[in-house]
């Protein structure tokens, strides 16, 4: 897709870089900490991010994402931990920090009764854009994210992807050095997933530093995103994704039965490797041919009771399961 620049100034540092060298951090996160009453939901998270990095944000609801990227645009908080965004740091100067910063949060934030450009203008503004700037801007992301027919429709008419395309295109307008999007393709129709996807790629290829918090397994390997897994307040695997498969998943078999698993382990020393959870047997395996070959004569009288027989390749989903036990649905890990 070419758009022309979205980012511009904001990613000129990184072509200026020699051959090797290391992009510098846009975001430094240190032992971030936040509790809600007695109930604690981000346990020292530690987070860096490079410009021109895309970083997926993974987890279960209630792992602390949201909650992580509202203390890092500055809308929250945190108890304790620091932040530092381009070299400031965001909670002792959070007015400075935001200027360098885009946020589209998970919830659509449009005026109804104003345009879409008219909305556009207003988010601009406060972002500290002025006159032909802001124009001109407006003109760059609505080509970048197709929303150029839509400029002068009141935003309450739009339909809902076209409604979170204009809410991204607000937190692109001043050209962010981070660009924080959480949970940005939830409810989205696929034209719409298609372009904020592409516009992500461009703004990290200028430079930008991108932490895209998502549900969606395959938007990670579709933005050559490294990861970030947070369980439970805590950032429990981080890099880029073949190294996460390398390092910690290994393909598993799952039987599905009628009524509770049996608990079958065909190879002798391998009962680590097998877990039941209802009617679910999983096993850990290299090789899933010769264990299915193997489970199934094992299972005795069990057989009559199983259901179906389901391969999991060696992938970021098995990753998650590896790690923590529960394989990772679109919608959020069950």
């Amino acid at each position: 897709m070419t758009t022309g620049p979205l980012v511009g100034a904001a990613g000129s540092g990184a072509a200026a870089r020699a051959p090797g060298e290391a992009a510098p951090a846009v975001l430094d996160v240190r032992d971030l900490r936040k509790s809600y009453g007695e109930s604690p939901v981000l346990r020292g998270v530690d987070l860096e991010v490079r410009a021109g990095e895309i970083v997926s944000l993974l987890g279960p609801n209630g792992a602390g994402k949201s909650t992580f990227v509202s203390i890092v645009a500055g809308l929250r908080r945190a108890d304790s931990g620091s932040v530092t965004i381009a070299g400031v740091d965001a909670i002792a100067q959070p007015r400075a920090a935001r200027r360098m910063t885009g946020l589209a949060p998970q919830d659509l934030a449009v005026y109804p009764v104003l345009s879409a450009r008219h909305n556009l203008r207003l988010f601009g503004e406060l972002a500290g854009l002025r006159g032909r700037e802001l124009s001109r801007r407006i003109d760059e992301v609505a080509r970048a994210l197709r929303i150029e027919p839509l400029l002068n429709r009141p935003a309450g008419r739009l339909s809902g992807g076209q409604k979170r395309r204009v809410h991204t295109a607000m937190a692109l307008l001043h050209r962010p050095r981070l660009l924080l999007l959480d949970e940005a393709t939830a409810g989205a129709d696929v034209e719409t997933r298609t372009y904020l996807l592409d516009v992500v790629r461009e703004l990290a290829a200028d430079g930008s530093a991108v932490v895209y918090s998502t549900h969606y397994l395959q938007e990670v390997e579709m933005l050559g995103a490294s990861v970030a897994l947070l369980e439970a307040g805590t950032v429990i695997a981080r890099g880029p994704v073949r190294d996460l498969v390398a390092g910690h998943s290994t393909p598993a078999v799952e039987f599905r039965f009628a009524g509770p698993a049996p608990l079958v382990v065909a190879e002798p020393g391998r009962e680590d490797f097998a877990v039941r959870r209802g009617d679910l047997l999983r096993i850990a395996t290299p090789d899933p041919a010769a264990t299915i070959a193997a489970t199934i004569p094992a299972l005795g009288e069990d057989a009559g009771r199983l259901r179906g027989v389901e391969i999991v390749q060696a992938s970021l989903e098995t990753v998650y399961l590896a790690l923590t036990g529960r394989r990772y649905a679109s919608g959020g890990p069950s």
